[in-house]
């Protein structure tokens, strides 16, 4: 007999993973520690006029699968209505069975909405409706959806540009969840983009002409997120910067590109090793995390990215190797004693094995998994790929010092993917129980089940959690 779909044991395919799920991981509250969500939205406590500007307004995701689809992009990023774009995707939805837009999408109508019927062409307009008619209730805004959804913490992506304003206001709110910036400095390695980097450097700091002016400005960033309850960075990049240039060859570098000549490729990188050096450094010494974001490769598709621009559903999985580069990263900042707190995240599933073991090779006391193997990412946000993570840093390093998931996620619908994310690691735990692979040891397995959904992150992250810290 079939079993029922998003029923209260979806995912839990035994005894052991059901009461795993429901007396230990599913009420506990969510520390989403990497997100995209705009802090302005939670300052304000944004609401929307239809589920359309909530659901698909920036979700490279679906713009992706409606393409997949034949959707024409009038309907998917263009001019088309609101309800017109709902009901293109109401139109793709069928057709992704087995991926976990599927599933994200009827997860978030039942939690979000308390509606439980199918998403496809029939419904759409039903569905149109009911979600709208939701919106209207006040508990339905961003503040309100943090609080539903109990979470303590989220960690937002900031240019050091940025004033963090948004996060004191969202902070002094009634909220009970706290917003803290991250601090990504992806910009400061554009010194082959002349155009983009000097408005930022003029935006940075005054007078910026030598690399020590540069660095100077950045480490003034980094300090004032440190005032305002940062404590983590996040770096985007193809692969680990290793290879830095000498400060000299720097300052040519930069003074090139101030002219508004633009850096060659080996430049490029020899330049962003020199800064990721110096930015792992302060990373240590203020004792932050830092998140590496290994192998995208950007804008593939170039008419595309002419017409519409980045982040709009065409990024892909990048093809470099990745292990000796992150292996010399690690090793300059240990071989001073400045290795920080570190997750490393890769696109390709087939580095799994490569940087879960690398990972391993910079454990140290006193701190309990210092250098985390991150869990699935972006296209490996899936079934799959999160078991494939869990397995494989399982058999390799200590599952249970895991940090846990994240949404990565621009929405403020998405948190039902920490109960999707919770509930599968229930079910691969339960069933090593069931199996006799693992004791059936109630309080061992349900610790480092509740540790990696909640407990884990707590600890390793150290975030100030009171407003009056933050606001100090």
């Amino acid at each position: 007999m079939a079993r029922v779909y998003l029923d209260d044991n979806f995912l839990l395919f035994s005894e052991t993973a059901r009461k795993l799920f429901h007396d230990t991981a599913k009420d506990l509250p969510i520390i989403d520690y990497h997100t995209h969500l705009p802090p302005e939205e939670v300052a304000i406590n944004q609401r929307w006029k239809n589920i359309t500007d909530l659901w698909l307004g920036h979700d490279h995701y679906k713009w992706r699968a409606m393409r997949a689809n034949g959707i024409p992009e009038s309907h998917i990023t263009g001019r088309a209505s609101p309800k017109e774009k709902f009901r293109a995707w109401a139109e793709t939805i069928p057709n992704s069975l087995r991926n976990p837009l599927y599933d994200w999408t009827h997860l978030e109508l039942r939690r979000c909405f308390g509606i439980d019927t199918l998403l496809s062409p029939q419904t759409a307009d039903e569905i149109w409706e009911g979600c709208n008619e939701r919106l209207k209730d006040e508990d339905f805004s961003a503040q309100g959806l943090l609080s539903k959804f109990r979470v303590d913490a989220v960690g937002t992506t900031d240019d050091p540009t940025d004033n963090l304003s948004h996060h004191e206001t969202a902070n002094a709110s009634d909220c009970p969840t706290k917003i803290y910036p991250t601090f990504r400095p992806d910009k400061a390695f554009f010194v082959d983009r002349p155009s983009l980097l000097n408005p930022w450097l003029n935006q940075l700091g005054e007078n910026i002409i030598t690399f020590a002016d540069f660095l100077s400005a950045l480490k003034a960033r980094h300090d004032y997120f440190h005032e305002k309850g940062c404590r983590l960075t996040d770096h985007g990049m193809r692969y680990a910067l290793s290879n830095p240039c000498k400060e000299s060859e720097a300052d040519q570098i930069l003074a090139k590109v101030r002219e508004g000549q633009a850096a060659n490729p080996e430049e490029t990188d020899a330049f962003g090793a020199l800064i990721m050096y110096h930015v792992g450094q302060w990373v240590s010494e203020t004792n932050w995390t830092m998140q590496l974001h290994l192998g995208p490769r950007r804008n593939p598709n170039t008419r595309l990215f002419k017409k519409l621009g980045p982040d709009s559903g065409f990024d892909t999985i990048g093809d470099w190797p990745q292990g000796e580069a992150l292996l010399s990263f690690l090793d300059s900042l240990s071989k001073i004693n400045k290795l920080p707190k570190t997750i490393v995240y890769n696109l390709n599933p087939r580095d799994n094995a490569v940087l879960a073991a690398a990972c391993g090779s910079f454990q140290e006391a006193p701190i309990r998994g210092k250098i985390q193997f991150g869990s699935g990412w972006w296209f490996n946000d899936t079934l799959q790929g999160m078991e494939s993570q869990i397995n494989t840093l399982s058999a390799i390093g200590l599952l249970s010092h895991f940090v846990g998931m994240l949404t990565d996620s621009r929405s403020f619908l998405s948190f039902p993917r920490h109960e999707y994310f919770r509930r599968l690691l229930c079910n691969l735990v339960g069933q090593d129980v069931e199996d006799g692979k693992l004791p059936n040891d109630e309080r061992l397995i349900s610790s480092m089940v509740g540790n990696i959904c909640y407990h884990n992150a707590e600890a390793y992250f150290g975030l100030p959690h009171h407003s009056e810290d933050l606001l100090a």
